[in-house]
């Protein structure tokens, strides 16, 4: 199953919000909705997102300033500002801020989603040469393989996607949901153990034979991956 792909729509038009809610989810995309831009801060801090709809004119944190903020930890997330306001200086003021393209209201949903799937595709395309790391554990996602120092790491297709879901997400508290969807699949029970047994096998290979142990469970909360205990 394909990797989900989560989008946040930060618009405080709730009607408008929730048709393209309703549309992207029948164009193969999972979203949520914050109806004002502090809201949309705290969803980016709890929540994982592929691309974020980020509207400039909202409620207590505007489009501008919730575009820094996402900036501030996350350079990669594309974000796509879908607004009224059109001049020139608008538009510039939101590239400055690190939008990666501008739609102005009303619009075509046909160009929004064309426009998404650049995005998304373009994302898929960067990994495809991406190498992660963490500490010295090292994955080249182009070649399927893992190092941990000079030590080579053999894993099975699900352990490599699991352990992938760990280094892209690094440092974050993953829920046991969010990576049945990523490595599983969403129509997985997410009440089984496999994920303890997996994370098991993970340590076994990954951490057994170091002294510096990458691999993390906060009891109650989920895993992580990190060079050091949350």
């Amino acid at each position: 199953m394909a990797e989900l792909i989560n989008i946040l729509i930060v618009e405080d038009e709730k009607r408008l919000a929730e048709i393209l809610k309703k549309q992207l989810e029948e164009s193969g995309y999972k979203a949520d909705i914050a109806n004002d831009g502090y809201s949309g801060k705290e969803m980016m801090s709890n929540t994982i997102y592929n691309l974020v709809i980020l509207d400039i004119n909202l409620p207590i944190i505007n489009g501008y300033e919730l575009c820094r903020e996402i900036r501030k930890t996350n350079n990669n997330i594309p974000i796509i500002m879908l607004t009224a306001f059109s001049t020139p200086e608008n538009k510039i003021t939101g590239f400055e801020l690190g939008a990666d393209d501008y739609i102005i209201k009303p619009f075509d949903f046909r160009e929004l989603l064309a426009r998404i799937n650049v995005f998304i595709k373009r994302s898929g395309q960067n990994e495809t040469n991406q190498k992660l790391h963490i500490a010295d554990l090292v994955m080249d996602i182009s070649s399927k393989t893992v190092f941990r120092g000079d030590k080579k790491i053999d894993l099975t297709a699900k352990e490599f996607k699991l352990l992938e879901t760990f280094m892209k997400n690094r440092d974050k508290l993953l829920p046991r949901e969010f990576i049945i969807e990523q490595v599983w699949g969403i129509d997985f029970d997410p009440s089984t153990n496999i994920i303890d047994v997996y994370v098991n096998y993970l340590r076994k290979k990954v951490d057994k034979d170091f002294d510096h142990k990458l691999i993390h469970t906060k009891f109650g909360f989920g895993f992580y991956c990190s060079e050091k205990e949350i």
